[in-house]
């Protein structure tokens, strides 16, 4: 098989960012590197890209090597590049996102390379440019979660206005206006009202919802502009 000439060969790699919703909080789930440089520190699931696959498919098999996770929806976020990213080899990376239900995913997880849910705002220190990786993948989920109803999907079959209220509050790490929201909300026509309260979480309690299925899937592509200047946020 012939070469390119004259030209130098590059590692390829990918990094996968899985952004998890517990139904409170907002995490984002890490492993601890088990070789050097940086062995025992904590890390994106990352890998070398083989010369038999895809880059999506190799983003596929690192995440349920390292984590036991399978059938997750990766979306890529973007290539990284910067000449020094990685101090042993000149090696691009090519990251992918999903933000995903923790409780649908936690009897998959494995605890070969210690897998762990961390809070967003309490991250430890990651290896070369994960940060940034990490700062890209949530400005996509933002801008996209503005605008469509994705968010929806990491809901139980009932919840209420407060526990979607929380829900956005957490993605975008910003304090919204109930009402505004309640409207912007109402308005879409996604959510269907139930005869039942949760009682467990307010004194007056607070009525359940259901989705709209059929809607939801309709209405998807529609933009609804939930959050208004999701790229102000920090």
């Amino acid at each position: 098989m012939q070469k390119y000439s004259k030209q130098t060969r590059l590692l390829v790699a990918v990094d996968c960012i899985i952004f998890g919703f517990d139904g409170e909080k907002l995490k984002l789930l890490l492993i601890q590197r088990d070789f050097e440089p940086k062995k025992g520190k904590w890390s994106l699931m990352g890998g070398f890209l083989k010369p038999d696959e895809t880059p999506e498919n190799a983003a596929y098999r690192v995440l349920k090597q390292l984590t036991g996770l399978e059938n997750v929806y990766l979306e890529q976020t973007e290539v990284f590049g910067d000449i020094n990213r990685d101090p042993i080899e000149r090696t691009l990376s090519i990251a992918y996102h999903t933000l995903v239900d923790i409780h649908q995913y936690e009897k998959q997880l494995s605890n070969d390379y210690h897998a762990e849910w961390f809070e967003i705002n309490q991250l430890p220190d990651l290896i070369f440019d994960h940060n940034q990786m990490v700062k890209k993948a949530k400005e996509k989920i933002r801008y996209k979660a503005a605008l469509h109803p994705i968010l929806f999907e990491l809901l139980p079959e009932k919840f209420t206005i407060p526990q979607i209220l929380a829900l956005y509050e957490q993605v975008f790490d910003t304090e919204l206006d109930k009402r505004n929201f309640s409207r912007k909300l109402f308005s879409t026509g996604l959510i269907i009202k139930q005869q039942e309260k949760d009682k467990l979480n307010s004194k007056k309690g607070a009525f359940y919802y259901k989705l709209d299925k059929d809607t939801y899937k309709s209405k998807f592509e529609n933009f609804f502009h939930f959050i208004s200047n999701p790229t102000e946020l920090k």
